[in-house]
């Protein structure tokens, strides 16, 4: 009888647990989207300011790079073709700042938490993102979407989601339209991830 307990409720815990796992509209958001992730070499004033700098112009060549890209696929095939400039370019602003820190470039899959921004949630999981790290990397960091083009201040979040294919289901997931369903929902899968990633 203790044996059956148990057994019914591992298969509860996972049934539940299955109901908050990403699907359809939701897994796709990961595969749509592509993160830029900037580490400042530390916490001081100064490093912090030395990352700014060195964000603005890596964005600035990225726009570049990657205007035009009709997808999250061909935005980061643009962003690993041009790998080298983007690393130049941050090099460049360092020398120009007077510092003589190393800088790493590197494009792969990275596990973010659950980010708010102003007018929306990205949820918590792995996804595809461009990372910079300058001197020992041991500072606060800065995010931000590249694609979806959301990290300048002029982008408008329903209009560029709307251009770049996201669902109308997806942009409510994005931007709240359905907020205390899935702000739930990114929490548990961000809790899972800690505990099972």
């Amino acid at each position: 009888m203790k044996g059956i307990t148990i057994f019914t409720s591992l298969v509860l815990a996972v049934c539940a647990l299955c109901s908050f796992m990403p699907l359809g509209d939701e897994a796709e958001i990961y595969d749509n989207t592509v993160r830029l992730h900037v580490l400042a070499n530390s916490d001081s004033a100064h490093d912090q300011e030395v990352k700014l700098c060195v964000r603005d112009a890596v964005l600035e060549t990225i726009t570049q790079i990657t205007q035009g890209a009709q997808s999250a696929e061909e935005a980061e095939a643009l962003i690993a073709q041009n790998i080298h400039t983007i690393c130049g370019t941050a090099k460049e602003t360092l020398c120009e700042l007077g510092e003589d820190k190393e800088v790493s470039v590197t494009l792969s899959e990275e596990y973010y938490p659950t980010r708010e921004y102003e007018d929306f949630t990205l949820p918590a999981g792995k996804y595809s993102s461009l990372r910079i790290m300058i001197g020992e990397a041991q500072g606060q960091n800065w995010w931000c979407v590249l694609y979806p083009e959301l990290c300048t201040s002029n982008a408008k979040t329903g209009e560029t989601l709307v251009k770049t294919g996201f669902s109308k289901d997806q942009i409510d997931i994005l931007t709240g339209g359905e907020e205390p369903k899935y702000r739930l929902k990114f929490k548990i899968l961000e809790i899972f991830e800690k505990s099972f990633g």
